[in-house]
């Protein structure tokens, strides 16, 4: 059974449109999902969800119907608001009428790093969301087994990135808090490769022979790997430029390094 809320003055409304800062997504552990698409692989990943709001454009098509039915046998609270409410809201011009509020999740890095077999993705300090979300989804068709977050690294939880994702961040591990140099230590203590992309080395991205544990560092859009988690790199690689562009985009690069390593891993027969 769901609720209607007529009034921007509710106190639901104004919590939701407190999530569009970040700052209130991290104090409260929430984010917005919007649109039909990302609720639906939110229930079917078995997501924390603890509120939907809808309009009657949902309630206008089967699938939308189909949805509300499976959330209210679950512990979801579901709400309907008129169009200006859900517009007032939303992150996006074309939620298609409805949207989520999904509690965070918060993964271990020792529950990835214990595996006989691991591959990691480290952000240091990317700032397009559209990057993030695109290298999140790329990990998920890759087999990674999680992310890392470095400070300076946008929010993961940002609209945008939500968005590029495609339902990945429902899949995909993500971990926070942890210092450049302290991630490196821990995982060299786990016997991990730590890769890096640069243009200062001989090596391209297929010359290496990539090991069963792997922490690929996917550099700042503008200035690449740090200085100080470069030098802590024992793989550094760089990927063959033919033509005149003077770099590749950070989720292009990270790709294909990324399936370099699943053509080793499972299509290789040396």
């Amino acid at each position: 059974m769901s609720i209607e809320i007529t009034s921007l003055s509710n106190k639901h409304i104004k919590h939701i449109k407190s999530l569009h800062k970040r700052r209130y997504r991290e104090k409260n552990n929430e984010f917005i999902i919007d649109g039909l698409r990302l609720v639906e692989h939110s229930l079917l990943n078995n997501a924390d969800i603890k509120a939907v709001y809808y309009t009657s454009e949902l309630t206008g098509s089967e699938r939308g119907n189909e949805l509300l039915e499976k959330m209210a046998s679950g512990a979801i609270s579901l709400y309907k608001v008129d169009e200006k409410i859900l517009k007032e809201i939303s992150t996006t011009e074309s939620s298609q009428g409805i949207l989520g509020i999904v509690n965070r999740k918060h993964y271990r890095l020792d529950e990835i790093i214990n595996k006989k077999k691991f591959t990691l993705i480290i952000l240091d300090r990317l700032q397009d969301p559209g990057n993030v979300g695109t290298i999140i989804r790329t990990a998920d068709s890759a087999g990674v087994d999680g992310i890392v977050s470095l400070k300076g690294t946008v929010d993961i939880y940002n609209s945008k990135t939500i968005r590029s994702t495609m339902g990945s961040i429902f899949t995909v591990p993500v971990i926070y808090g942890l210092d450049d140099m302290g991630i490196i230590n821990i995982l060299r203590e786990a016997g991990a490769d730590i890769i890096s992309t640069t243009l200062n080395t001989e090596k391209y991205h297929f010359d290496v022979k990539y090991s069963n544990k792997n922490a690929i560092i996917i550099g700042n859009e503008a200035n690449g790997v740090s200085e100080e988690l470069l030098e802590s790199s024992n793989v550094k690689v760089k990927i063959p430029i033919i033509g005149n562009a003077e770099s590749l985009n950070a989720s292009i690069a990270s790709a294909v390094v990324m399936y370099e390593i699943v053509r080793q891993n499972y299509f290789s027969e040396n």
